[in-house]
């Protein structure tokens, strides 16, 4: 039997790689994406279902699926402040989370971060580490939780600071001690997600730098 797989973060890096690769599986039979704006595809496997973050509420009925890929997020520039920017980072994610678990969704895969700790002094990674405990404790059959480091590929939007360490960092990673930090490719990560969407595993589990380029 084919699942339902429910997308929010469709329009970023990861999130357009899954769409991509879910349309290819074989264990996947309809993919919906939850957007803030209108984002087509051209597979019939995919609807796209424009809403409302800040009232998800009145879109509660679009999270009864087998799978929701949670893959939202942003930067302090983008958002404009670092407020704006726990909104999407936590409080979206988190909505959707509780809305897909009250609905019945057995698997939750998370995009987090290498260093997600909710006692970090680093505010991104606190972010990180605050949702991930949080929907840990939502009644899920499973959770999947990806802890990426800096992300490569064609982003729709141009960040200097990611570019730089795009550029620096795979020669910085070569030296000892440092290679866990070294970046990954966002189809690299949607394609892992993709694998344990598809295999069964634990109630929890968490998917460190080096399991994500396995």
């Amino acid at each position: 039997m084919t699942k339902r797989a429910l997308i929010i973060g469709a329009t970023g890096l990861i999130g357009r790689q899954l769409i991509d690769q879910l349309v290819d599986a074989d264990h996947i039979g309809e993919i919906i994406s939850l957007t803030r704006r209108a984002a087509p595809h051209p597979s019939a496997k995919v609807r796209n279902e424009v809403l409302d973050f800040a009232r998800l509420d009145e879109s509660a009925r679009l999270f009864r699926a087998d799978l929701l890929f949670s893959c939202l997020g942003t930067t302090r520039s983008q958002a404009g402040s670092l407020d704006a920017q726990r909104t999407v980072d936590v409080d979206y994610q988190l909505h959707a989370a509780r809305l897909a678990a009250e609905a019945g969704v057995a698997h939750y895969l998370l995009v987090s971060s290498s260093g997600a700790n909710p006692n970090s002094n680093n505010a991104y990674l606190r972010m990180k580490g605050e949702l991930e405990q949080a929907v840990m404790r939502l009644p899920f059959a499973r959770i999947s939780i990806f802890r990426p480091s800096l992300l490569l590929g064609d982003r729709r939007e141009f960040r200097p600071a990611e570019k730089l360490g795009s550029w620096l960092l795979p020669l910085i990673c070569t030296l000892p001690g440092l290679r866990r930090y070294r970046p990954i490719r966002g189809a690299q990560v949607a394609a892992k997600m993709v694998r344990v969407s598809n295999t069964p595993g634990p109630a929890v589990e968490i998917f460190t730098l080096d399991e994500l380029f396995d």
